[in-house]
Order: C-alpha cells, then sequence, then structure tokens
C-alpha cells in the first residue's frame, strides 16, 4: 500500500461503532462508512420498535457521518443493508427511497440471523470522492 494515502473519519455527530472501527475510511475515490445500527445518538439505545423506524435512524446516523466528512446523502455509490427479517425489504424501501432523491445508489440486501443489540436492520455505505474514471 506504499503511496496510498487512507484517513479515518469520525464525528461525534452519530454512534460509534460496535468494537474497535473507524465511522468511515476515506481511500483513493472512495470512503467507506462502517455499518450504522438504529443507534440514537443521546440515549446509545436501540431508537424505534419497528423496522422502519430504525431504518429510518440507519440512514440520519449515515447522513451525520457523512455530513462530517463534507459528504452527503448523493455521494453514496452503494449501500448493504442488513435484515433480522429478509421479507421487511418492502418497509425498509420506504424509508430509503425518502433518503436518496436524485438517484438510488446499488445496494445489497442480506437476511441475517440476529445483528448487534437486538437490532432489526443494519446499514453500511460506500461513498465516491468525486473522481472517476469515465465509464
Amino acid at each position: 500500500m506504499a503511496g496510498l494515502k487512507v484517513e479515518t473519519r469520525n464525528t461525534q455527530n452519530a454512534p460509534k461503532g460496535v468494537g474497535p472501527c473507524a465511522q468511515a475510511v476515506a481511500f483513493s475515490h472512495y470512503m467507506n462508512l462502517s455499518a450504522q445500527l438504529p443507534t440514537d445518538l443521546k440515549t446509545g439505545k436501540i431508537s424505534g420498535n419497528n423496522v422502519k423506524d430504525q431504518a429510518k435512524q440507519c440512514l440520519n446516523n449515515i447522513k451525520a457521518v457523512l455530513e462530517a466528512c463534507n459528504h452527503v446523502m448523493d455521494d453514496v455509490v452503494k449501500t448493504t443493508i442488513y435484515l433480522k427479517n429478509i421479507s421487511d425489504i418492502e418497509a425498509i424501501d420506504e424509508v430509503y427511497k425518502t433518503f436518496f432523491t436524485s438517484y438510488l445508489p446499488t445496494r445489497t440486501v442480506v437476511g441475517v440471523a440476529a445483528l448487534p443489540q437486538n437490532a432489526l436492520v443494519q446499514i453500511e455505505a460506500v461513498t465516491s470522492n468525486g473522481e472517476s474514471t469515465p465509464a
């Protein structure tokens, strides 16, 4: 990795991740965000009793990390959504579309047996730093 500039980025405006990780790591043309749980920054506890409310909190946490790194939701090029109940995808879609209004990033949805803190959903994102190679 000689010559590759890697920067960790963290903000107090979003909950800290579970375990030893940065909220975001920027490198080359991209920034990877650690998966966000639906954790309320003020209480440190899972926010919302249903998957829609939890998805909204996850995306608000992603938005807070992005804003702290001088990015916006429109910079997101890929998300991965981890769902405790894969049949909740339609409910997630309703919330998801309200956060991505210019275009929808690529997305992977994974059904999982369990998530930290008994959350119903967890979302991670990759952003573009605005430098690209023409297709």
